[in-house]
């Protein structure tokens, strides 16, 4: 790292994202509890689409008559929701939700009578992006590629032996497979067959997932070769030193 430069860019980027996701998911809670009971009813959206902007019109997917893929049945909604109609704070909480989430009634919790705007595995998502976040401010250092940099948050005695063995680049998609696979194959088991995992379930799939994006994103944001004045001063773990002005 230059000369001068401490760890206040990765400690400002760990509490970034940490605050990000902290914020996330409380307000995925603060917003039905403050509701009037009932005022959201069961979704049964569609994800990375306005299903319940309006309640008629080209935004209103969820209000409509249909059949249901999910749960194989026709879907009559009797109670129509429009988050555009909620006060502002509010209609942000469920517009992410809405745009983000497929919202299944069957996939998420209900407070105060009121479905929440994501389902249970986004709210691991979040709180795995918040524990991401957490590892990034603690321990996240800079060096220089994407791959180093990611890995500097893992125990001194790891780092050593994956360098000394040259092992970066396996450790690296290893670890980032062990926060992807649990969640794909619970959600292609879903999709392919007729399993229907548990909240806990979803709830312990997305907390990985979570967590490796949020040390992703520590790694691109903290990543910054400009800092070096060339590859061969980057200080890694066993005496490791970059043969070459690579960057990833």
């Amino acid at each position: 790292m230059a000369k001068g430069e401490a760890r206040d860019r990765e400690m400002r980027v760990g509490a970034m994202i940490f605050g990000l996701s902290t914020t996330l998911f409380l307000a995925m809670f603060i917003a039905p509890l403050t509701l009037p009971t009932g005022t959201v009813p069961e979704l049964h959206g569609r994800a990375n689409a306005f299903d319940y902007a309006t309640e008629d019109g080209a935004l209103s997917y969820g209000n409509q008559p249909r059949y249901d893929a999910h749960t194989d049945t026709m879907v009559n909604p009797e109670v129509h929701f429009a988050w555009t109609e909620l006060p502002t704070a509010h209609a942000i909480a469920y517009a992410f939700g809405d745009l983000n989430c497929h919202n299944l009634a069957e996939r998420s919790w209900t407070i105060n009578g009121n479905q929440m705007p994501v389902c249970v595995r986004d709210l691991g998502i979040f709180a795995g992006l918040m524990v991401g976040g957490a590892i990034v401010h603690r321990r996240s250092i800079n060096r220089w590629t994407v791959t180093d940099t990611a890995l500097s948050v893992l125990p001194e005695a790891w780092q050593e032996g994956i360098y000394h063995r040259r092992w970066r680049h396996v450790a690296f998609y290893g670890i980032g497979a062990l926060t992807v696979v649990p969640l794909g194959v619970d959600g292609f088991t879903q999709l392919l067959t007729d399993y229907e995992s548990n909240p806990l379930t979803r709830m312990l799939t997305g907390i990985p997932f979570g967590t490796g994006l949020g040390l992703l994103f520590g790694a691109l944001l903290n990543a910054s070769p400009e800092l070096f004045r060339n590859a061969s001063d980057v200080r890694l773990p066993g005496g490791a030193r970059f043969l070459s002005t690579e960057a990833e």
